[in-house]
C-alpha cells in the first residue's frame, strides 16, 4: 500500500545572490517587498506587501554561478505595459512586452542574473492590462 501524498505547498523561494543590497533594493523598489533580517542569520527574507511568495536571499558562494536559466520568478500584474513603464522610470529596464495570445508579459533580470517576468496571465480576460485591452487601444 502506498502512503498518501503529503500536501505541502511551496512556502518560500531561496535565491543565491552576490549582492544582497542591490537585490534587496530591486525587489523592494519594483515589487514592494520588505526586507527582514534576524541577528546571526546571513539570509535576508523579503516579504511581499500583499499576497505572494516570500523570497530568501542567501549569499552565493565564490564558485557558484549567478542567475538561473531554468527558473523564472513570475509576478502577476494587471497592467503589464504600465508596470514596465513605471519600472523604466525607476531605472529598471524590462524587455519587449509580448502578447501571449490572451495575456501580456515582459522579462527582465534581477541584479543576481535571475530571470524575472511580469505577467497578466492571472488576470487574463479582465480588461485592465489584458491583451484584449492592448489591442483595443
Amino acid at each position: 500500500m502506498t502512503a498518501p501524498a503529503l500536501r505541502v505547498g511551496v512556502g518560500r523561494l531561496l535565491l543565491y545572490v552576490r549582492d544582497i543590497a542591490a537585490t534587496t533594493d530591486f525587489y523592494a523598489r519594483l515589487f514592494g517587498y520588505e526586507a527582514v533580517t534576524q541577528a546571526r542569520d546571513r539570509i535576508v527574507e523579503l516579504r511581499p506587501a500583499g499576497p505572494g511568495l516570500p523570497l530568501l536571499l542567501h549569499p552565493a558562494a565564490k564558485g557558484q554561478r549567478s542567475g538561473q536559466a531554468q527558473v523564472k520568478l513570475v509576478f502577476d500584474v494587471e497592467d503589464v505595459p504600465g508596470f514596465v513603464a513605471a519600472a523604466a522610470e525607476r531605472g529598471i529596464p524590462f524587455g519587449t512586452v509580448h502578447d501571449a495570445g490572451g495575456y501580456l508579459f515582459a522579462n527582465a533580470r534581477d541584479p543576481a542574473g535571475n530571470s524575472v517576468s511580469v505577467s497578466g496571465r492571472a488576470h487574463a480576460g479582465q480588461e485592465a492590462g489584458g491583451a484584449a485591452a492592448a489591442r483595443k487601444g
